[in-house]
């Protein structure tokens, strides 16, 4: 295995979680995943976004730099493979797009100082879907709260990652999962597992799935 840390990242409703556990279990590896139902601004923030967002931010970032901090600095004997449902850069790509800019300015600092005690993954898995996808996906796992997410917030979401992508140096496979069914459809995973067993320059590389 060329990766030993493997991060999927994408938007809202993407599949990055369902994606993490099917390559954990095929991998045997360590799985971090992002506690997103602990965080209780989050219902608040869908109801009335200009109010929640900062603690919202603050407390997402707060617990993932513990999260992979703690996850990268305790070894594991027996899984030399770990498998994250989330990239810490994700802290400042959401805060870009939901902070106003006095409040970003001072996220972007505090984000800054934790940014540097992290380590990178070895690659990182982007799973891109159109708009229209991502809502059919979160209409079908049927979180309440994130039922009256609109297409702006996700396309303004979509376009801040893709800026992200195509600057930042890490290893990355681009993901076309407009129909990705991960879960039911073994040629989709195979995909992904046979571009894993690859070593790459630092670049991003697109996959396609069947």
């Amino acid at each position: 295995m060329q990766h030993h840390f493997i991060t999927i990242e994408g938007n809202i409703g993407a599949g990055k979680t369902t994606l993490a556990h099917l390559l954990a279990k095929h991998f045997d590896a360590r799985l971090v995943l992002e506690e997103f139902a602990d965080n209780p601004f989050l219902p608040k923030f869908y109801e009335n976004p200009e109010q929640y967002a900062f603690p919202l931010e603050l407390f997402f970032m707060a617990e993932r730099y513990k999260q992979l901090k703690d996850m990268l600095h305790t070894r594991d004997l027996f899984q030399t493979i770990t498998i994250s449902d989330y990239l810490f850069t994700k802290c400042l790509l959401f805060a870009r797009v939901n902070l106003a800019e006095e409040e970003y300015r001072l996220y972007q600092k505090l984000f800054d100082i934790m940014h540097q005690q992290i380590i990178q993954p070895d690659i990182l898995i982007y799973l891109h879907a159109p708009v229209a996808k991502l809502q059919q996906n979160i209409r079908k796992r049927n979180r309440p709260y994130e039922q009256n997410i609109s297409n702006d917030y996700l396309y303004n979401i979509q376009e801040t990652y893709s800026a992200y992508i195509r600057q930042h140096p890490i290893k990355t496979l681009l993901v076309d999962a407009s129909n990705a069914d991960f879960l039911n459809n073994p040629a989709h995973l195979k995909v992904i597992l046979e571009a894993l067993d690859k070593d790459y320059e630092p670049g991003q590389y697109f996959l396609t799935l069947p």
